[in-house]
């Protein structure tokens, strides 16, 4: 048998509550469905209590639409008329009971812990009751009769051996379909009705599955399971498939709220495996979450917060040495029912600190100053103080343990992002490293650890590059003259211990002397071959790899994804890869994000301007973009900025060429094939699943222009340059100039020659200059603009330059 957990989301209507009728009976073994109250329902009884509590009328209003929802509700789950009638009769019973009690609260203007208690409890129970009634054949339950608890301090806590004892004689004859009401227990003593706490109804399922040694727990809410980070604040995270019950536990603890945290420890005891699933979309896997842990699962699984933290600290020379000191700090805390959820002390022991909720503070520094009064008087203690508004983060994963480097990584991270720590803490079990910010700098913290853990933090890089000629050679000159700075100021070795042209290679894995790499490649070099280049890359097996690409091959372009699966990043100029099939693009980003590598192209589309580093900015920090509207050809921009009476299109092209704006085959640019390519690749980073195909094209050469030699191009383009000229005069007359326009609207892309007017931003458009509208959610009556150099070997070196010093994540 298996123990099933609706949340409120899953029964927060008669649709769902169907939907969960569909889920429960497709399972074909005995099952047990403990059922939340209808989603909000809880607040809504709790808001009505104060309501009533405070003496204002207002309460009836609240009353009634609880009446409403839980009688629509079941009108509209239960078809058969005389379960519909019976079930309503019984809903409409309990109403009238909360009604009552709600009445007696109005005019006595007193709500205690008791009566909350039970206002409360009637959620469960009348949701139970509902869906009880709307699978057929299920059998309805009481958890008061079994789920029993015991008073501990302020809290209720459960009695096991008891409810073990009464949940076996209960089930002892198991129905196909039991229904429980979550959440709600009874007090052992007093028969008081009592509960579990909120997300409650997680660990009543849990419980019952320990005590029945069910086969496994499933915990159906509103969300596809545990995620690498809340995604309403880091938009790129992603499902967890598997973790571990240490690992849930503590991601729960700090924040994560798909599991109620007690719920884990029953289930663990038995090695009951819980599944997270989603009502809404049952289709998903969700998250396993089991003993063991999985071979090949990264170091950190997870990254969870608390918002809601104060950090109350301890601090004396007086208790240097003083055994008891924390023993009397947290014995206060816990005769007050305060709950600690971090601790951090210095090695010197004058110091510690501890997280709560900041509802607690107050309460936590009026008892502990209260404890250490005499100690304050005689100046061992100074003070105890409270820190408010700071939030707590904590990352998570079983494999950090022996792993060195993580604890460097993380706090490299959150100090390159200006991120002060506070206080931290890291259990000797390595599961968890936990610390504690300013609440101001939560949203930038998760986002900046969430990136970081996909990236490689180097001191040191190894780079192979190939492809020496305008750009390839200028990039080596860069490198030449940045190597000392970067060492100096940046602690960055970057160490060229690879570079290949189309025929010969040189390798030395001390590193090449950039002064004389020429000499030596002519002198030195080996014959290559792709294949020969791969091998020997490989055979290296140089740490912190690089692999640059400023060609414009197929062939070395083929080589990306073996160089990535072995952990080789990848810096490309050459935009083949990143344009080509969507499958093969999309093989190489998870490739690398799987490695932990890097494959980047940022000079694929605008040479050295900032396009696809400030789209994934946008779309990292929650953005999504909609539209893109751009001149990105500095060939085609300067042959239309360069035509004159003097210059006809046929010279322009050829000037093009010669100021090296163009491919070395102008057809590539005049054909639009090249802004084609780019455009893919932006709409492809902004989010869509482009092809090549997919473009619709609007081009100004005739296509039988293209076909034969380059030289017979060059005889053919001279027979526009009169048509060009004519266009051009009446363009200069109207104040219209031609660009050649790369267009992206949510998907639909398009390429063609547009004439724009003094108003369009396009129109002032310079040289060879480059410019792109980024039209998002944020940046919407107002685009995003980028504008500058689009062409030219050395603003592409500095783009594939900066490329590679981002792989380090220096600053």
């Amino acid at each position: 048998m298996k123990v099933m957990k609706f949340g409120g989301t899953s029964v927060g209507s008669a649709k769902n509550i169907l939907r969960v009728k569909e889920i429960v009976e497709a399972v074909n073994e005995p099952v047990i469905v403990v059922v939340s109250a209808l989603g909000g329902i809880t607040d809504d009884l709790l808001n009505t209590a104060k309501l009533a509590s405070a003496g204002d009328y207002a309460y009836e209003k609240e009353y009634n639409q609880i009446v409403s929802r839980h009688i629509t509700t079941a009108e509209g789950a239960i078809h058969d008329a005389t379960v519909r009638n019976y079930v309503l009769k019984h809903v409409t019973g309990l109403l009238d009971e909360l009604g009552n009690i709600l009445r007696g609260v109005f005019l006595v203007r007193d709500l205690s812990q008791k009566t909350s208690d039970i206002v409360v409890s009637y959620g469960e129970r009348l949701s139970s009751l509902i869906l009880a009634h709307t699978i057929p054949g299920a059998q309805l339950f009481d958890a008061r009769d079994f789920i029993k608890t015991e008073k501990h301090f302020h809290k209720h806590i459960v009695d096991f051996p008891l409810t073990n004892e009464l949940v076996k004689k209960t089930f002892a004859e198991m129905p196909e379909v039991s229904v429980v009401p979550g959440f709600i227990a009874q007090d052992r003593a007093s028969g008081d009705i009592t509960n579990l706490g909120r997300g409650g109804s997680d660990y009543t399922a849990s419980i019952l599955a320990a005590a029945l040694d069910a086969s496994a727990l499933e915990i159906w809410t509103d969300v596809d399971g545990f995620m690498t980070a809340d995604p309403k604040i880091i938009s790129n995270a992603y499902l967890i498939k598997h973790l571990t019950y240490i690992e849930a536990m503590e991601l729960s603890n700090f924040g994560a709220k798909v599991i109620y945290p007690p719920t884990i420890f029953p289930v663990y005891h038995k090695n009951i495996p819980v599944r997270i699933k989603n009502t809404l979309n049952p289709a998903s896997e969700g998250t396993l979450i089991t003993k063991q842990k999985l071979d090949g699962e990264k170091s950190i699984k997870g990254i969870s917060s608390i918002s809601d933290t104060c950090l109350i600290t301890v601090q004396g020379l007086g208790m240097v040495g003083v055994i008891g000191v924390n023993y009397r700090i947290f014995k206060s805390l816990t005769d007050v029912g305060i709950s600690v959820f971090m601790v951090s002390q210095a090695s010197s022991e004058n110091t510690t600190s501890f997280a709560v909720k900041n509802e607690d503070a107050d309460l936590a520094v009026k008892v502990l100053k209260e404890e250490f009064k005499t100690d304050m008087i005689q100046g061992e203690i100074n003070d105890v103080k409270a820190e408010k508004g700071l939030a707590t983060v904590a990352i998570v994963g079983e494999n950090m343990k022996r792993t060195p480097g993580i604890a460097g990584k993380l706090f490299g991270t959150l100090g390159r992002s200006g991120i002060s720590v506070i206080a931290c803490a890291q259990g000797a079990s390595e599961t968890n490293i936990s610390f504690v910010i300013e609440s101001q700098h939560l949203r930038k913290a998760l986002n900046s650890i969430h990136d970081s853990f996909f990236l490689s933090d180097y001191q040191v890089l190894n780079l192979f590059i190939t492809g020496i000629g305008t750009v390839g050679g200028n990039l080596l000159e860069q490198i030449r003259n940045q190597q000392k700075t970067l060492m100096e100021h940046n602690g960055l070795k970057l160490n060229v211990v690879g570079i290949a042209d189309e025929s010969s290679m040189i390798l030395d894995r001390n590193g090449i002397n950039l002064e004389n790499y020429l000499e030596n490649l002519r002198q030195n070099g080996k014959p290559t071959t792709p294949d020969s280049l791969r091998s020997e890359i490989l055979k290296m097996n140089i740490f912190n790899s690089v692999f640059v690409d400023c060609t414009a091959s197929p062939d070395i372009a083929a080589l990306y994804a073996d160089f990535l699966s072995h952990n080789i990043s990848v810096v490309a100029a050459n935009k083949i890869a990143a344009s080509s099939e969507y499958s093969n693009y999309h093989l190489l980003k998870e490739t690398a994000r799987k490695r932990g590598v890097k494959y980047l192209f940022e000079t694929n589309v605008g040479a050295g301007l900032p396009i696809i580093n400030t789209m994934n900015a946008l779309i990292n920090s929650g953005d999504k973009i909609l539209k893109l509207q751009a001149v990105l050809s500095g060939t085609l921009n300067y042959i239309f900025n360069t035509l004159s009476a003097e210059i006809p299109l046929s010279k322009a092209i050829e000037m093009a060429r010669e100021a090296r704006f163009s491919e070395p085959d102008p057809r590539i640019d005049l054909s639009g094939t090249d802004v084609i390519r780019k455009l893919v690749i932006l709409s492809r980073e902004a989010g869509y699943e482009v092809e090549q195909a997919d473009v619709e094209k609007n081009l100004f050469v005739p296509d039988d222009f293209f076909k034969g030699s380059l030289d017979d191009f060059r005889k053919k383009i001279t027979a526009l340059d009169e048509v060009f000229e004519k266009k051009r005069l009446q363009l200069e007359s109207e104040g219209k100039r031609y660009r050649f326009v790369a267009q992206m609207d949510r998907g639909k892309c398009s390429v063609g020659l547009q004439e724009v007017d003094r108003s369009h931003p396009f129109y002032e458009l310079e040289g060879s200059n480059n410019i792109i509208l980024i039209t998002t959610e944020r940046y919407n009556e107002f685009p995003m603009i980028i504008k500058g150099y689009g062409a030219g070997a050395a603003v592409t070196a500095a783009g594939v330059f900066a490329d590679i010093i981002s792989i380090a994540n220096i600053r």
